[in-house]
């Protein structure tokens, strides 16, 4: 439930950027958000890894055995934990009060998912 909610998070975090002034203008006239070059295939691979970690991450934390699921939830969630801090910084330095917001949902779902991965025990 925790990779959907934090799914959830980055997917408004994106609409309501979308709404800020300027964003949509930049973007048609200069094809760029926040000066980044957002049609450019590496950019939107990123994008589409970041999209898609967490639906497969939900997916995989039903499916995968007991000790794999703790370890691969741990490593991701992790990873997607220390990406948060980092977007923390930026969000802070925008002074975006919903950025600002969203941000810590999805750094602090992340460390839930690391919290409840490393607490919960492994069965024999």
């Amino acid at each position: 439930m925790l990779w959907l909610f934090k799914e959830g998070a980055f997917l408004a975090y994106l609409t309501l950027g979308s709404f800020e002034p300027g964003v949509l203008k930049e973007f048609l006239d200069k094809g760029t958000i926040g000066g980044i070059e957002v049609g450019r295939p590496e950019i939107l691979l990123l994008f589409a890894i970041i999209m898609l970690v967490p639906l497969i991450m939900a997916f995989l934390t039903l499916t995968l055995k007991d000790s794999i699921n703790r370890w691969t939830n741990l490593i991701v969630g992790i990873v997607f934990t220390v990406l948060g801090i980092i977007d923390i910084g930026d969000a802070l330095g925008k002074q975006s009060a919903y950025g600002t917001l969203m941000t810590l949902a999805m750094f602090l779902t992340g460390a839930l998912i690391v919290w409840y991965a490393w607490k919960s025990k492994q069965k024999a």
